[in-house]
């Protein structure tokens, strides 16, 4: 894979670049700039070798969103950065010729258009005639099909970023892992888990399914869950179970259904030992006996990968999350993360650099376990050299 220690020629020389600028915005204002720090090496590189560097990337899902805070924060971390409200077109063109050489330009939203979600050709061309070459840095997107992820490499010499390169050799090396080697995937939505699952059955020691996911597996095997939320894996489900490498939690933390969205909902939590939920009740994190599992496991594992929070994280449970942080932090292997919740959780924990890697992909990091490349990282191969 060409990066951008490839690239021949920088100076003056129009560069876009599709980075990840999908950051949490409040009020107007960055709330967490952690993406915006994982992306200013590829930006001060090209910048400090005089390319003219024109910023690409989506915000929010509504497509309304604006870039514009995004690039305020950003000309914190890195000089030269200035906004143009548009992503195509003769203006904007007009503002890439006037950018200095040096400097940064941040177009605004690409899914302001609707070409992008369908990787519309029309739209492609426009962001190419933008620039010279094309830098691909945006990881955690690269799963997509978008126009700004697979079509416009299409149309220009085309590298990775030095994002993009660093996670690529990092979940690579996470797909042969040292053992004993323990990994773990929480969140939800069985049909987005199913094929990660069956290829880290095939090379960690242990697979611990958690969060909601888990109930589908706790369901399959015959087990209680009371009235949650749990999807159909059918027969796919079963056929990981039968896997004694899988691992499931040993107790849950669970409430009355009546109680869920209500004030007290905490107070009326009860811990559930494998088996003993009860059909009125519904499980929303994991109890302190699989916390413990988990622990062990860490404790005894050389290589750790974990994406999904354990419990019902965004409404507060976040008990068997945290507690599966600090035993990773003080576990002493080498530990792989991604996932915006779990990247969150470590976060609040003060935990992060106390991982060897944190991914910036969520579905991108997933994907490529699975598989061992994506969409858009494939496209970047065999272009023309700039």
């Amino acid at each position: 894979m060409r990066t951008v220690r490839d690239i021949r020629v920088f100076e003056n020389i129009p560069i876009l670049v599709r980075a990840a600028l999908n950051v949490p915005v409040e009020n107007g204002k960055v709330i967490n700039d952690y993406r915006l720090r994982r992306a200013a090496p590829t930006i001060r590189f090209l910048a400090e070798r005089g390319a003219k560097v024109i910023l690409i990337s989506h915000i929010g899902e509504m497509g309304t969103e604006t870039l514009s805070p995004v690039a305020e924060a950003l000309g914190k971390l890195i000089p030269g950065v200035s906004f143009f409200g548009e992503t195509i077109g003769e203006r904007a063109r007009a503002a890439v010729r006037a950018l200095s050489p040096g400097n940064v330009l941040v177009l605004e939203n690409l899914r302001r258009d609707k070409g992008e979600k369908t990787n519309d050709r029309v739209f492609a061309k426009e962001l190419a005639a933008l620039a010279d070459v094309f830098v691909e840095d945006s990881f955690d997107t690269c799963h997509r099909r978008h126009a700004s992820i697979v079509g416009v490499p299409e149309l220009l010499p085309s590298y990775a970023g030095l994002l993009l390169e660093e996670e690529v050799r990092e979940l690579s090396q996470a797909m042969k892992p040292k053992h004993p080697a323990l990994a773990v995937i929480g969140g939800a939505k069985f049909s987005t888990k199913e094929a990660v699952l069956t290829a880290l059955l095939g090379t960690y020691s242990h697979v611990f399914v958690g969060g909601a996911l888990a109930d589908d597996f706790l369901k399959a095997s015959g087990q209680e869950v009371g009235k949650s939320l749990v999807g159909d894996g059918g027969d796919s489900i079963k056929k990981l179970l039968a896997n004694p490498k899988l691992v499931l939690p040993v107790d849950s933390l669970v409430i009355p259904a009546s109680a869920v969205g209500t004030l007290g909902a905490r107070a009326s939590a009860r811990i559930a030992p494998q088996g003993q939920v009860r059909p009125d009740e519904v499980i929303l994190d994991h109890g302190p006996g699989t916390s413990a599992l988990l622990a062990n496991l860490a404790q005894r594992s050389k290589a750790i990968l974990w994406n999904g929070p354990l419990g019902n994280y965004e409404n507060g449970f976040v008990d068997a999350t945290d507690a599966l942080a600090r035993a990773i932090a003080a576990s002493g292997a080498h530990s792989v993360v991604g996932g915006g919740d779990t990247i969150a959780a470590i976060e609040d924990l003060g935990l992060l650099p106390r991982f060897s890697f944190v991914s910036t992909g969520g579905g991108a990091m997933l994907d490529f376990l699975a598989q061992g490349t994506l969409p858009g990282i494939e496209v970047l191969d065999n272009k023309p050299s700039a």
